[in-house]
């Protein structure tokens, strides 16, 4: 009888699915013009890999405040700060140009909670993501808009989905 994942596994397949979806949406969207969001800054490690890996982009981050660590902090420019269901939208009041990758890491220890987080902000987050661009979430979203796509990578794993904006 196989022996089930322990908490520490399912962190090591959560951190390599983050990465490869990082790492294949940078690849996808190289010819794409737009910037990169990151929804739920957290310590800040997704958002080193994001400047690494989308060079020369924006990287706008959302969280309700920043607890980076100090290497890890952008600049105050491209911080917005709040509850994620009017921080985004006051991103869109903005005017600025669609994104073409948004990295979202919403989750909590409250499972029902963070899905329908996600369930909140799908409408939103169609509306900042250009057509063609991609969504990596640690959350699972059920919306017209969102194509599901296989893991990249090879990594196989329930608590991350990598999506496409079709339309």
């Amino acid at each position: 009888m196989p022996v089930p994942p322990t908490r520490l596994d399912d962190f090591i397949l959560r951190m390599q699915a983050q990465r490869a979806c990082i790492d294949e949406a940078a690849v996808r969207t190289a010819q794409m013009p737009g910037p990169v969001l990151e929804v739920g800054l957290g310590n800040g490690r997704t958002f080193d890999h994001l400047r690494q890996r989308f060079t020369g982009r924006p990287i706008f981050v959302f969280d309700r405040e920043v607890g980076a660590h100090p290497d890890c902090i952008p600049a105050q420019e491209f911080q917005r700060l709040g509850d994620f269901r009017r921080s985004l939208p006051d991103y869109l009041s903005e005017g600025r140009d669609p994104a073409v990758f948004i990295h979202a890491d919403i989750g909590s220890a409250n499972r029902a909670a963070s899905t329908q987080l996600a369930s909140e902000l799908a409408p939103v987050w169609l509306r900042i993501l250009a057509i063609g661009g991609f969504l990596a979430s640690d959350q699972p979203v059920h919306a017209a808009g969102f194509q599901p796509l296989p893991m990249p990578g090879g990594v196989t794993t329930r608590h991350y989905h990598f999506y496409q904006r079709t339309g």
